[in-house]
């Protein structure tokens, strides 16, 4: 397996469960500004790219237009896993791709269907992955944190993290 399928893989195994990723953005006026988003992949494809369906009308899609560098993260605190993505908003205009994608949920934000024309083809290409992931139980976690505490020394052995090159 090569890396790259080695990234794709881990990174989808952290974030196939979660439903919703926080799309970080740069306001015009340089403050950060998140959204939450419906993750629309079935896997990370490979381009590197996690797809996302958002309205042609709204603030995110013209404040993507001007600067184009994002940061997605997800988060499952009952498995402690986490996820930040760094990597280059696009748009696709490919209604095969769209329909590929399309879920009957996404019809409550596009009434219209798939061909709704204020459906716009979110493609953030990953750049950059970095993760968390933590395997132990809770009560080995509390047990290492106190024994931190007391000892005065950093906890060991809290879980894997690690930086992944990926596009």
């Amino acid at each position: 397996m090569s890396q790259n399928e080695s990234s794709h893989d881990t990174l989808w195994k952290l974030i196939k469960d979660i439903r919703f990723g926080m799309l970080t953005h740069r306001a015009a006026s340089g403050m950060l500004h998140a959204h939450p988003l419906t993750t629309q992949n079935k896997s990370i494809d490979e381009q590197s790219q996690l797809f996302f369906f958002i309205p042609r009308n709204g603030e995110l899609y013209e404040r993507l237009h001007r600067d184009s560098q994002v940061n997605v993260t997800y988060s499952d605190p009952g498995k402690d896993s986490y996820v930040s993505l760094s990597g280059t908003a696009g748009f696709i205009e490919d209604q095969a791709k769209k329909e590929a994608l399309w879920s009957p949920m996404a019809k409550a934000w596009f009434p219209e269907g798939v061909t709704d024309p204020n459906l716009v083809l979110l493609a953030i290409h990953i750049d950059h992955a970095e993760y968390w992931d933590v395997d132990d139980s809770k009560m080995v976690q509390l047990f290492k944190m106190a024994k931190a505490a007391i000892t005065g020394e950093p906890p060991r052995d809290l879980g894997e993290h690690k930086k992944l090159s990926v596009g």
